[in-house]
Protein backbone atom coordinates (compact mmCIF):
# COMPACT_ATOMS: atom_id res chain seq x y z
CA UNK A 1 0.00 0.00 0.00
CA UNK A 2 1.36 3.65 -0.90
CA UNK A 3 0.80 6.86 -0.45
CA UNK A 4 -1.63 7.51 -2.73
CA UNK A 5 -3.86 4.26 -1.67
CA UNK A 6 -3.49 6.37 2.00
CA UNK A 7 -4.20 9.70 0.70
CA UNK A 8 -7.21 8.24 -1.07
CA UNK A 9 -9.09 6.06 1.32
CA UNK A 10 -8.80 9.00 4.04
CA UNK A 11 -9.94 11.26 1.40
CA UNK A 12 -13.13 8.87 0.95
CA UNK A 13 -13.70 7.55 4.64
CA UNK A 14 -13.95 11.52 5.47
CA UNK A 15 -16.01 12.97 2.74
CA UNK A 16 -13.42 15.54 1.79
CA UNK A 17 -13.30 17.28 -1.70
CA UNK A 18 -10.56 18.30 -3.31
CA UNK A 19 -10.91 22.02 -2.36
CA UNK A 20 -11.77 21.20 1.71
CA UNK A 21 -8.08 18.84 0.94
CA UNK A 22 -6.51 22.51 -0.24
CA UNK A 23 -7.72 24.46 2.71
CA UNK A 24 -6.79 21.48 4.99
CA UNK A 25 -3.26 21.85 3.16
CA UNK A 26 -2.83 25.16 4.01
CA UNK A 27 -3.64 25.01 7.81
CA UNK A 28 -0.01 23.76 7.95
CA UNK A 29 1.41 26.35 5.30
CA UNK A 30 1.80 23.73 2.19
CA UNK A 31 0.79 25.15 -0.76
CA UNK A 32 -0.75 22.91 -2.97
CA UNK A 33 -3.38 22.88 -5.66
CA UNK A 34 -6.17 21.19 -6.93
CA UNK A 35 -5.10 19.71 -10.49
CA UNK A 36 -2.23 18.37 -8.01
CA UNK A 37 -5.03 16.86 -5.94
CA UNK A 38 -5.70 15.11 -8.96
CA UNK A 39 -3.03 13.40 -10.26
CA UNK A 40 -2.12 11.91 -6.57
CA UNK A 41 -5.87 10.24 -7.21
CA UNK A 42 -5.68 8.90 -10.51
CA UNK A 43 -5.15 5.45 -11.67
CA UNK A 44 -1.08 4.03 -11.68
CA UNK A 45 -1.19 3.66 -15.32
CA UNK A 46 -2.66 7.12 -15.94
CA UNK A 47 -0.28 9.11 -18.01
CA UNK A 48 -0.47 12.17 -15.79
CA UNK A 49 -0.48 9.76 -12.66
CA UNK A 50 2.05 11.24 -9.59
CA UNK A 51 3.42 9.45 -6.84
CA UNK A 52 2.41 11.19 -3.40
CA UNK A 53 5.44 11.73 -1.95
CA UNK A 54 6.08 11.03 2.12
CA UNK A 55 6.34 15.58 2.55
CA UNK A 56 3.08 15.73 0.69
CA UNK A 57 1.02 12.62 3.22
CA UNK A 58 2.99 14.30 5.82
CA UNK A 59 1.33 17.76 5.49
CA UNK A 60 -2.15 16.57 4.95
CA UNK A 61 -2.09 14.27 8.13
CA UNK A 62 -0.56 17.19 10.21
CA UNK A 63 -3.39 19.40 8.51
CA UNK A 64 -6.18 17.00 9.03
CA UNK A 65 -5.36 16.99 12.91
CA UNK A 66 -5.95 20.73 12.96
CA UNK A 67 -8.97 20.35 11.02
CA UNK A 68 -10.17 17.82 13.05
CA UNK A 69 -9.59 18.14 16.75
CA UNK A 70 -8.88 22.32 16.45
CA UNK A 71 -6.15 24.15 18.42
CA UNK A 72 -4.78 24.11 22.04
CA UNK A 73 -6.58 27.45 22.54
CA UNK A 74 -9.63 26.62 20.11
CA UNK A 75 -10.11 22.81 20.32
CA UNK A 76 -12.62 21.10 18.52
CA UNK A 77 -15.09 17.93 18.77
CA UNK A 78 -13.67 15.73 15.46
CA UNK A 79 -17.00 14.27 15.15
CA UNK A 80 -18.50 17.16 15.10
CA UNK A 81 -16.63 18.22 11.91
CA UNK A 82 -17.39 15.00 10.19
CA UNK A 83 -20.85 15.39 10.56
CA UNK A 84 -20.91 18.93 9.38
CA UNK A 85 -19.04 17.38 6.00
CA UNK A 86 -21.74 14.77 5.55
CA UNK A 87 -24.30 17.20 5.95
CA UNK A 88 -22.58 19.48 3.35
CA UNK A 89 -22.01 16.65 0.69
CA UNK A 90 -25.93 15.67 1.60
CA UNK A 91 -26.71 19.64 0.57
CA UNK A 92 -24.75 19.49 -2.22
CA UNK A 93 -26.57 15.96 -3.49
CA UNK A 94 -29.83 17.24 -2.99
CA UNK A 95 -29.22 20.34 -4.60
CA UNK A 96 -28.54 18.97 -7.85
CA UNK A 97 -31.57 18.81 -10.14
CA UNK A 98 -32.32 15.32 -10.81
CA UNK A 99 -32.95 15.37 -14.72
CA UNK A 100 -35.24 12.62 -15.97
CA UNK A 101 -35.86 11.78 -19.91
CA UNK A 102 -39.08 12.88 -21.36
CA UNK A 103 -40.38 10.62 -24.06
CA UNK A 104 -40.80 12.25 -27.33
CA UNK A 105 -45.11 12.87 -27.04
CA UNK A 106 -43.87 14.89 -23.89
CA UNK A 107 -41.21 16.81 -25.57
CA UNK A 108 -41.92 20.53 -25.56
CA UNK A 109 -39.71 22.93 -27.50
CA UNK A 110 -38.03 25.67 -25.75
CA UNK A 111 -39.28 28.58 -28.19
CA UNK A 112 -42.53 30.03 -27.71
CA UNK A 113 -43.40 30.41 -31.15
CA UNK A 114 -46.09 28.26 -32.35
CA UNK A 115 -45.45 26.07 -35.57
CA UNK A 116 -48.08 25.41 -38.01
CA UNK A 117 -48.58 21.49 -38.01
CA UNK A 118 -47.57 19.36 -40.95
CA UNK A 119 -49.71 18.91 -43.67
CA UNK A 120 -48.10 16.77 -46.62
CA UNK A 121 -49.90 18.68 -49.28
CA UNK A 122 -48.44 21.95 -48.42
CA UNK A 123 -45.03 20.60 -49.23
CA UNK A 124 -43.75 21.87 -52.70
CA UNK A 125 -42.89 18.85 -55.39
CA UNK A 126 -39.10 18.26 -55.34
CA UNK A 127 -38.32 18.43 -59.36
CA UNK A 128 -35.95 14.73 -59.84
CA UNK A 129 -32.54 15.96 -61.16
CA UNK A 130 -30.87 12.64 -63.29
CA UNK A 131 -27.34 12.71 -61.94
CA UNK A 132 -26.52 9.84 -64.07
CA UNK A 133 -26.97 10.17 -68.16
CA UNK A 134 -28.50 6.85 -69.90
CA UNK A 135 -25.80 4.44 -70.62
CA UNK A 136 -25.54 1.46 -72.74
CA UNK A 137 -23.70 -1.73 -70.51
CA UNK A 138 -22.32 -3.69 -72.94
CA UNK A 139 -20.83 -6.36 -70.95
CA UNK A 140 -17.19 -6.84 -72.84
CA UNK A 141 -18.45 -7.71 -76.08
CA UNK A 142 -18.84 -5.56 -79.09
CA UNK A 143 -22.11 -4.89 -81.07
CA UNK A 144 -21.70 -3.92 -84.30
Amino acid sequence: MNNNDIFKKLRVALQLRDDQIVEIMKLVDFRISAAELGAFFRNADHPKYMDCGDQVLRNFLNGLVIHLRGTKEEPKNAMDVIKQNQEAVKKNISAKPKTELKSKTEFKPKTETKKKPFNPKDKKPVQKVQIVEKVQYKNGKNKK
